[in-house]
């Protein structure tokens, strides 16, 4: 049971580094890896795709702007998908928010803003343990 974090940048690490030291914390096994789904979403399928039907995995996307991550990692396998979205302050969040919650049909992504709360979930959702 693990937490798979992608990125959509490297520059996304400091956010990234919240969660699993959250996740670290809980005791949850994770890796992070660095795919844009815009540039090179064959390394994103292949993220996704090295884990079988039933491996439990949850997979956590960080990327802002244009998301376009969450909803690929979401359409492309059958695991829980969370976005964990970050922004540089208010004003970014209230421009950006909306390709991260506006996800086409078919398409379940979750969206939790705090880092340390996404990695609850990822706890809650994998099950691990009682808090």
């Amino acid at each position: 049971m693990k937490a798979v974090l992608i990125m959509g940048s490297t520059s996304d690490q400091p956010h990234a580094d919240k969660i699993t030291s959250t996740l670290d914390t809980l005791g949850i096994e994770h890796e992070v890896h660095a795919a844009s789904a815009h540039k090179n979403p064959e390394r994103v399928l292949e993220i996704i795709r090295s884990f079988g039907e039933k491996d439990a995995v949850v997979f956590v996307t960080i990327a802002g702007r244009s998301n376009a991550l969450s909803g690929f990692v979401g359409a492309n396998c059958n695991k829980p998908t969370i976005a964990c979205p970050p922004f540089k302050d208010k004003v970014d969040m209230s421009i950006n928010i909306h390709s991260t919650l506006q996800m086409p049909s078919k398409t379940p992504v979750l969206t939790v803003l705090d880092p340390g709360n996404c990695a609850i979930a990822v706890h809650r959702i994998l099950n691990i343990g009682s808090m």
